[in-house]
């Protein structure tokens, strides 16, 4: 992977590289947008640049590729490059954008770090770049061909619009052309959606698929949280187009033939769960299945009924709600706690919710007797937890 001569100098390198790479990636993104203004108002999330966290979730991903690469010299970080190339291709991300990035990215380090950028700094984090970048440029190669080759967003109406909860809205929508769904979906994944907004700006988010991967509609469920959000839920409605890529996101079942589940989510986390136990019904799914969520209240559980119906279907599941208020009979009061809970010995668990929650959750589950490596997660925007690492 990384060269003897280029490690030795990443490696002496990295504590001054890590403690300014907050301000490097602030100057490269500063950088960047002046140079390219239309990447800000067309495809980064703007809300994410104002208030930092691209910036943290940059930096902590440079940070744990360079410490992976010196860690383990013979193996190439597949999960952590996995879930931003997923990302990437909802994006229509293409190989000449990181040609920009690396133009940016480097001038802003010979910025911040100055006489220390010395030729062979210089040599060896541009290989620690480019290690980085093409791969992630493989990977997306990969999922573009998976996708039928279509890159980017095309345009799909809008057949239905269901309001859920006070702050969620689900839209179902079909391709306009009338075409197939190119491809389906696997329980888990997202789409990439795009709106024009009031000012002329065209921005995208993602939003994970709630319905059933078979079904001849797509589904996705938005809560009111950031300026996207708000426009689908002010001025979409039943005959307007929106933009969707195809399916992406690694956060799938993967092979969960006869392993007992654990399904955990707070909020709108609870959008791919849903998704994943649809699969589970169909699929036949026999081992047992236990359902954890975390709400503010009933009243604010998005998709609940789904939630419930769906559990109901298989036979051996056993759901625990817990709600900050107004808990009925059969669910509980205040934040998830899986004490009490029986986790069943082999459990693969998922995970898709705030931060804190699935923190706490993941350690629970570690305390329990669950392999970290059965623990995966889905974040909602930029990857903080390698950030906090």
């Amino acid at each position: 992977m990384l060269s003897e001569p280029s490690a030795a100098t990443v490696r002496a390198t990295l504590p001054a590289v890590g403690a300014a790479i907050g301000e490097i990636t602030e100057r490269f993104y500063t950088r960047l947008f002046d140079a390219h203004p239309e990447l800000l108002r067309n495809l980064f999330n703007r809300g994410n640049q104002a208030a930092g966290t691209q910036r943290q979730a940059l930096a902590g991903s440079i940070a744990a590729f360079a410490t992976h690469l010196l860690d383990h010299p013979d193996q190439r970080p597949d999960a952590m490059l996995s879930r931003i190339a997923h990302k990437h291709a909802s994006l229509g991300v293409t190989p000449a954008q990181y040609d920009i990035v690396h133009e940016h990215l480097f001038a802003a380090i010979a910025e911040v770090l100055g006489e220390a950028v010395t030729p062979e700094v210089a040599a060896a984090w541009d290989e620690v770049y480019w290690l980085m970048a093409n791969a992630l440029v493989a990977i997306e190669k990969r999922l573009y061909e998976e996708s039928g080759g279509l890159q980017g967003l095309r345009p799909w109406e809008v057949v239905e619009r269901v309001v859920e909860t006070a702050d969620v809205v689900t839209f179902r929508v079909r391709p306009v052309d009338g075409g197939p769904t190119v491809r389906g979906f696997r329980a888990g994944q997202y789409v990439s959606v795009g709106v024009t907004l009031a000012d002329g700006a065209r921005q995208i988010r993602q939003y994970s698929l709630s319905g059933a991967p078979g079904e001849s509609v797509r589904q996705f469920s938005v809560k009111l949280d950031g300026e996207v959000s708000r426009h689908l839920h002010e001025h979409v409605r039943v005959g307007d187009v929106l933009e969707l890529s195809e399916p992406y996101g690694d956060l799938v079942l993967g092979d969960a033939a006869e392993r007992p589940l654990l399904l955990a989510s707070a909020g709108i986390g609870v959008t791919p769960m849903v998704a994943m136990l649809a699969a589970l019904v169909a699929d036949g799914h026999s081992a047992p299945v236990t359902v954890v969520h975390g709400d503010r209240s009933p009243a604010d559980h998005a998709l609940r009924t789904d939630h419930e119906t769906y559990a109901a279907k298989l036979p051996d599941s056993a759901v625990h709600f817990f709600y900050e208020r107004d808990a009925e009979p059969g669910t509980r009061t205040g934040l998830v706690d899986l004490t009490g809970i029986e986790v069943a010995a082999g459990t693969r668990a998922y995970l898709c919710g705030p931060l804190p929650f699935m923190r706490a959750v993941r350690t629970q589950l570690i305390e329990q007797g669950v392999a970290p490596a059965d623990i995966h997660y889905e974040v909602f925007g930029p990857d903080l937890w390698l950030a906090a690492a």
